[in-house]
């Protein structure tokens, strides 16, 4: 049988691919012009990254099938009530309404979002999360808005 890619999503590298460390966040495409490819981080907005149009496109489906697999970005409730990390710097309680998002090296963080006399508020800062513990959350549906930005990478 013929290897073939992975699907397309956000994945941790754990091999380097030529300037490009392991252990760094990409999207990966498994389709494209001119092949296969992965995608660095450009910018993070809303704590949720902008993905650079240029990529690099991966040699085959053996080094691909290296990548780490990761959650979506976006809103989960905590399942049951969890740490961040062994110290237990963090509580999570159940029902807890959180955004999940990653930094440059995929490490996880979640945001607590907040009331304000404006609406639901999205933190700049998180805290960052033992990444086995992502297993603990339940991913929410979520509709867009007309005038959200449209994600070239979603599809």
């Amino acid at each position: 049988m013929t290897p073939t890619h992975p699907p397309c999503g956000l994945y941790r590298t754990t091999r380097a691919l030529e300037q490009l460390p392991a252990g760094r966040l990409v999207m990966f495409h498994n389709h494209g012009t001119p092949g296969p490819g992965i995608y660095l981080p450009r910018a993070w907005a809303l704590n949720r990254a902008e993905w650079n149009a240029q990529g690099i496109t991966v040699p085959g489906p053996e080094w691909s099938a290296t990548l780490e697999p990761l959650a979506a970005e976006g809103l989960y409730v905590v399942r049951d009530t969890f740490h961040c990390c062994d110290k237990q710097c963090v509580q999570f309680p159940k029902g807890q309404l959180v955004q999940l998002g990653y930094d440059g090296e995929a490490t996880p963080i979640l945001f607590i979002p907040e009331w304000t006399a404006k609406g639901l508020g999205f933190p700049e800062r998180g805290t960052r999360l033992d990444p086995s513990r992502v297993s603990r959350l339940d991913r929410l549906a979520v509709a867009q808005g007309a005038d959200a930005p449209k994600d070239a990478w979603v599809h």
